[in-house]
């Protein structure tokens, strides 16, 4: 819009007036982009890699310290491992398909034999099941920003596997991995070895935990060892694109978790001081002193307790109350809207990162239902960083040790192909949303297996557990569940429905 001074100026010399229309536009900024004394100056150029290298190691400490001495970050952390893993993990349903594209089902329950064996003792130390292995890889690279896991298959001389398969996993830390080893002239950024394209070729791991309390060799000199990159695996939370180290989820909410922790502190300890202070004496005017200073009620002894009456006061005294403003009243809502912040930069659903479940159907269904796009998200990309992964070379070990035979019409590309199943979302209200899915499957808009594993199962399993129902109750002539609304009834059985009493005659 031209004003009155442009104007003018056009009038008189219209040259003019396009060479200060033409500056205005070059000058023309993003006020976010002007730095003021309100605001830091912000470099860009720097890489993700120079950002991580500068505060990855401290972003990693401080995150560790939230988890072991904060209520709300330990929360957040297992809100989320308990909504991207689950109570029993994420559930793996083998398809290998046959060279005509079918599942051979024969082959994926000889898979499922071999694997519900492996499960129980996947790793080398034989602590943890594969639920349990799951839930501590996905804290860790939730806290920690990533984590290792180093996959051991075949024969080795110093490992028992303990089950069929002889395949195994092994859980790292990231401190193993030094962010302080690099070798430009030999890739290595980070402790992590890539070609020209950017690709991983192999890590360069610490053979013992450089912070480990009991010194050995290892810690006191640490030593380096080159893994292979086929042979580790490393899930990762990044927020840049060329970036080879992760970031803990804590990092842009760091802060706001410790202000909540010093405020609650400071308003615990202030309600402690106010509890403190029960009443006090005011001894009335100055010429009821004596020269020392004192009256002979100050010889006295008061014991407070609840309901007493003062009736030895001196001429002139009163009793004072302390007038305490503890507990603030406005805590409750300050805190309420500092953990809605925090819920946003840590992908977790405000009701349950506060406790608190007030809201109406429509709200808590809203909030559930955008929060669950987050949790699958992020349960899929630890699939394809870990549980994929990790499959893929028990199949293979499976294979190669002759434990799983593949029959000769087996399409060799889709041997390890599988469905992998995270947490189902709840259910707020169960009858309406069985009922939709009724409705999806009566109307042909789903199929019941895929119901079945959008609610976390295995419908060859739910299948199974319903013959084997029916058939027992059958044994017990019992009936078995309810018949459909479209199935045609039964046979009517000779005499069914006929009066006894006052048999029809033929």
């Amino acid at each position: 819009m031209v004003n009155l001074f442009d104007r003018a100026i056009a009038a008189v010399s219209p040259e003019a007036a396009v060479r200060r229309a033409q500056a205005r536009q070059v000058l023309a900024r993003y006020e976010g982009g002007i730095p003021t004394r309100e605001r830091r100056t912000f470099y860009p150029e720097t890489s993700g890699d120079t950002e991580v290298q500068r505060d990855g190691r401290t972003l990693r400490g401080r995150a560790r310290d939230l988890e072991r001495n904060h209520d709300i970050a330990r929360g957040a952390i297992s809100i989320l491992t308990r909504n991207i893993i689950g109570a029993d993990g994420i559930g793996v349903e083998p398809r290998p398909r046959k060279a005509n594209g079918d599942v051979d089902l024969d082959l994926a329950d000889q898979l499922l034999t071999l694997w519900y064996d492996w499960i129980k003792r996947p790793e080398v130390r034989w602590t943890h099941d594969w639920t349990a292995a799951q839930q501590l890889m996905c804290r860790t690279w939730l806290r920690d920003g990533e984590a290792l896991t180093q996959l051991l298959p075949g024969s080795i001389n110093t490992l028992d596997h303990g089950t069929r398969v002889p395949f195994s996993i092994e859980l790292l830390e990231p401190d193993l991995l030094p962010l302080e080893y690099n070798d430009p002239a030999q890739h290595i950024r980070q402790g992590i070895e890539r070609n020209t394209w950017g690709r991983v070729r192999a890590y360069h791991i610490y053979k013992g935990h450089p912070g480990d309390v009991w010194r050995t060799v290892e810690t006191l000199y640490p030593q380096l060892k080159r893994v292979d990159a086929q042979r580790m695996l490393h899930p990762f939370m990044t927020d840049r694109l060329s970036q080879v180290r992760g970031v803990s989820v804590f990092a842009s909410v760091m802060d706001r978790l410790a202000d909540i922790k010093d405020y609650e502190t400071s308003e615990r300890i202030a309600a402690k001081v106010a509890a403190s202070m029960a009443a006090f004496i005011r001894k009335g005017t100055p010429d009821m002193y004596d020269e020392d200073g004192t009256t002979p009620a100050d010889k006295r002894q008061m014991r407070f307790a609840a309901g007493m009456i003062f009736d030895d006061l001196a001429p002139g005294e009163e009793i004072g109350t302390i007038n305490s403003t503890r507990p603030n009243p406005e805590l409750t809502p300050f805190r309420r809207g500092q953990l809605q912040a925090a819920s946003r930069g840590l992908e977790v659903g405000n009701s349950s990162m506060s406790g608190s479940y007030d809201g109406s159907y429509a709200a808590q269904r809203q909030e559930l239902v955008e929060q669950w796009g987050a949790y699958r998200a992020l349960s899929n990309r630890f699939i394809a960083q870990y549980n994929r992964p990790v499959w893929e070379g028990f199949v293979n070990a499976a294979v190669a040790s002759g434990q799983l035979k593949l029959p000769r019409d087996i399409d060799p590309l889709h041997v390890t192909a599988a469905e992998f199943r995270p947490p189902p979302m709840p259910w707020i209200d169960p009858v309406k949303e069985a009922n939709a899915l009724k409705i999806l499957k009566d109307e042909n808009l789903d199929s019941l297996p895929a119901i079945i594993r959008a609610r976390g199962g295995d419908y060859r399993e739910v299948l199974r557990q319903q013959r084997d129902a029916r058939r027992l109750a059958e044994s017990y002539d019992v009936p078995f569940g309810a018949p459909a609304a479209n199935q045609p009834a039964p046979p009517a059985k000779p005499n069914e429905g006929k009066n006894n009493a006052n048999p029809v005659k033929k």
